[in-house]
């Protein structure tokens, strides 16, 4: 993969570790004001379980990303890179239609950006 792919991954990566972060161990704070328009202060609390889980598959993605960074053989680190992008892509764009919009800007847009920029090389 060309030097330009590796970042653009390394930073969804990195965005994806922040997103398990926050979802994991901060959700009642950090979250609170992430999602603050999406949902209701009262439900923080009694949401925090599932946003933990979440964060979890967050987690799970961000794992895919970075491992196709350390994979030697080319061809297949495209391969696994395209195919963690693709998830986050669609992950963000459910996330647009069911959640806010706004996530499709945050999390599935740098992800299209990084499968164009696989794309091309």
């Amino acid at each position: 993969m060309e030097v330009f792919a590796k970042i653009i991954i390394g930073i969804i990566a990195l965005e994806h570790l922040y997103i398990l972060y926050m979802e994991m161990f901060a959700w009642e704070t950090k979250g609170r004001k992430v999602f603050k328009d999406a949902l209701p202060d009262d439900l923080f609390g009694p949401t925090k379980v599932m946003a933990a889980n979440q964060g979890l598959y967050n987690g799970f993605l961000a794992a895919g990303l970075i491992w196709s960074l350390t994979i030697g053989d080319p061809v297949w680190a495209k391969k696994v890179a395209l195919f963690f992008l693709i998830c986050v892509a669609v992950a963000g764009t459910y996330g647009a239609a069911t959640a806010s919009r706004k996530i499709f800007f945050v999390q599935a847009m740098p992800a299209l950006a990084g499968i164009f920029v696989l794309w091309l090389f």
